[in-house]
């Protein structure tokens, strides 16, 4: 077993942005990890029955792109390559196989209170550790019975749903994106007409 602390950073990055780089590089110093998989869903469950999905091997190019660069963040294909819908305990089932044991899962504080929906919730619980990271306009609580910090993050008020909307006006987002994915959108029309 590998004693070096790992994080996943988990989401549909559907794009990633500006704040998504920040909370990660944020978590990755205040943990001490070494390793910070930015963790792209391939069928993000609790979202893709009510919106469009950009296609997983767009956001997971765009990942790469957004932390090019970026000391100790990684992007992650498992759930991709796992096919279907995504469950974070499968990630780390699949990180203790590789000899990774107690991982952080690093979430937002509008996400904390939603831990007990979560697949396999009860298992999650018992083989990693949860960091909340502080979202705008979202109380910074620890749901009961995780082993659980609390993070102030940089509390960038950039969110996904705003930018796809912003590109579908044809509106300018140079100020929110990595360079990289901005590179990427001019390459690949992903977001015009969609909200």
């Amino acid at each position: 077993m590998t004693s070096s602390p790992i994080g996943l950073f988990g989401g549909t990055f559907d794009p990633p942005h500006l704040g998504h780089v920040a909370a990660a590089k944020r978590c990755r110093d205040a943990l001490g990890l070494e390793r910070l998989l930015l963790v792209v869903a391939n069928d993000p469950w609790q979202k893709s029955p009510s919106r469009t999905i950009s296609p997983a091997s767009q956001r997971l190019a765009m990942v790469a792109l957004a932390i090019e660069g970026e000391q100790g963040l990684e992007v992650c294909d498992f759930e991709v390559a796992r096919g279907g819908e995504s469950y974070t305990i499968d990630t780390v089932e699949e990180l203790e196989a590789q000899g990774y044991r107690d991982p952080w899962i690093i979430v937002g504080s509008d996400l904390s209170a939603t831990m007990d929906t979560w697949e396999r919730a009860r298992d999650l619980q018992q083989h990693a550790r949860l960091a909340v990271l502080s979202r705008p306009g979202s109380p910074l609580e620890l749901p009961e019975g995780w082993r659980a910090v609390a993070l102030e993050s940089d509390e960038l008020d950039i969110s996904s749903s705003m930018i796809r909307q912003r590109l579908a006006q044809g509106a300018d987002v140079s100020e929110l994106l990595p360079e990289g994915v901005i590179r990427h959108l001019g390459d690949h029309d992903l977001y015009s007409g969609q909200g």
